[in-house]
């Protein structure tokens, strides 16, 4: 995924900016960089990999060296960033979040058309932030060029932008599938992707960009530059998985949104199947925590925690871009508290089941540790298609999703077709995946969250939120 956050200010940014980026750390652990502006040294620039250091600690220096009122940083999940650029437009540095889909054909239709160049890296890629500079700079204004890439971008790219005259100009995606928030304090203004990374530095907050909006903010305010769409489609993992529990998006709280989540499973499994008889309602650490919290409070069982992520050096385990490092991870980072495992019947709610992976491990460890019955449920539906809009559920195939993959085990090609009543757990198609993914996964029971009740958790209008991975729809 990725997050960012940028200052224009009437005293030194760059220490703002430096504890506003360490507040998306949730949301990358493949590099951070910082690019500050002042009219004495102009633009500065530095990146580093945190893949085994976290952000704060590999830019302690750099925050102490670099200088100036307006200041922007990154935590990226995928290439190096932010950039500096020189073009016509000015120098600039800028950062994106998001993920361009047509990258090959956009970076081969630009070379042939002006015989020029990029930068390579490693295998011959070319850095995302070049590309989206490259057409930004084919157009006379920031907002035309930003106008103009977004048009041609297949993916979700929303965009931080400082100039060389300390103006930051940020840019939300077409569809408003990530967050852009704008803040304000006594001497400046800030924009950010999670709110709670300005509140805690005396920014309060002033509004969202909308859909595609484009505005300019400058310590003495902010002004649009490019009107936002109408139609907005912000993803719905962000209550559901991404997003920190203090976290804000549209004005609806992550952990509030869990905990009526949670409180929604609960109430169906009671109207549909029964709550199980268990000991002890878990979540799976960190974000199956306040789904789980729900869960415990409608249903009256306990809640507990029967093991514990190692939170100082395991971060989430989703972000190494290898499998079985993956997998390794997610072992590693989870200490078993044995008096609330063995013998014990145990309800977990999760964030969601996509691959199926490291759920499996996580069962073997409690099974392991002489847990009596695990019940399982997800706190979103099954996932039938992976993203094409953000990092979520990456794949090299959509058949590495445990729910496609056993529609097809259970009934070929042909069952794909029946996608609704498989995400249904009242019909006989519903029933029979479920009773395959418990056998596969060891599980004493399994539901998931409807798709209704996950939209209605939210709070939001639902023809605002994106559910495609749930259902391909548009």
């Amino acid at each position: 995924m990725g997050g960012f956050f940028g200052v224009t200010s009437r005293r030194n940014a760059v220490w703002d900016v430096f504890f506003g980026t360490d507040y998306h750390s949730h949301l990358g652990t493949r590099r951070g960089g910082m690019a500050a502006w002042s009219p004495e040294a102009g633009l500065q620039r530095e990146i580093h990999n945190i893949e085994n250091t976290p952000f704060r600690t590999k830019f302690e220096e750099d925050a102490s060296e670099l200088t100036g009122p307006s200041c922007i940083g990154c935590i990226s999940d995928t290439d190096p960033q932010p950039i500096l650029i020189r073009s016509h437009l000015g120098v600039y540095a800028v950062s994106m979040v998001g993920i361009i889909r047509n990258m090959d054909e956009l970076t081969n239709r630009f070379l042939d058309a002006t015989y020029g160049h990029f930068e390579a890296m490693g295998g011959g890629k070319v850095n995302q932030c070049e590309l989206v500079a490259a057409l930004i700079n084919q157009q006379r204004t920031f907002e035309d060029g930003i106008r103009f890439a977004q048009e041609k971008i297949e993916g979700t790219v929303s965009l931080l932008i400082l100039t060389d005259r300390g103006e930051i100009i940020a840019a939300r995606d077409r569809m408003g599938r990530l967050p852009i928030i704008i803040g304000r304090s006594d001497e400046g203004y800030c924009v950010s992707f999670e709110s709670f990374a300005f509140e805690k530095l005396g920014y309060s907050y002033v509004r969202d960009l909308g859909p595609g909006e484009i505005c300019r903010v400058t310590a003495d305010g902010w002004e649009t530059t490019g009107k936002a769409g109408e139609r907005m489609k912000i993803c719905t993992f962000l209550w559901t998985y991404y997003g920190y529990p203090n976290s804000r998006y549209e004005g609806r709280n992550v952990e509030v949104s869990r905990g009526a989540n949670g409180r929604l499973m609960a109430k169906y499994d009671r109207e549909h199947n029964g709550i199980p008889d268990v000991d002890y309602v878990c979540g799976v650490p960190d974000s199956g925590v306040g789904h789980a919290i729900g869960y415990s409070n409608e249903s009256g069982i306990d809640y507990a925690r029967p093991f514990i992520k190692y939170t100082p050096t395991w971060p989430r385990s989703f972000m190494p871009t290898r499998q079985e490092v993956r997998n390794q991870v997610a072992k590693m980072k989870l200490i078993p508290v044995h008096e609330l495992i063995e013998g014990k019947k145990l309800l977990f709610v999760d964030d969601s089941i996509v691959r199926g992976t490291q759920l499996a491990g996580t069962v073997d460890f409690l099974r392991n540790n002489g847990a009596k019955e695990l019940h399982m449920r997800s706190a979103c539906p099954p996932i039938m298609y992976g993203c094409k809009y953000l990092n979520f559920s990456r794949s090299t195939s959509e058949m590495e999703l445990i729910a496609r993959r056993t529609i097809k085990t259970l009934e070929g090609e042909e069952g794909f077709g029946h996608a609704d009543e498989y995400v249904d757990g009242t019909t006989a198609r519903g029933r029979a995946m479920r009773e395959h993914i418990c056998k596969t996964l060891k599980f004493d029971s399994l539901e998931y969250q409807t798709l209704d009740g996950t939209l209605s958790a939210i709070g939001i209008d639902k023809c605002k939120l994106c559910t495609y991975c749930w259902n391909g729809e548009e």
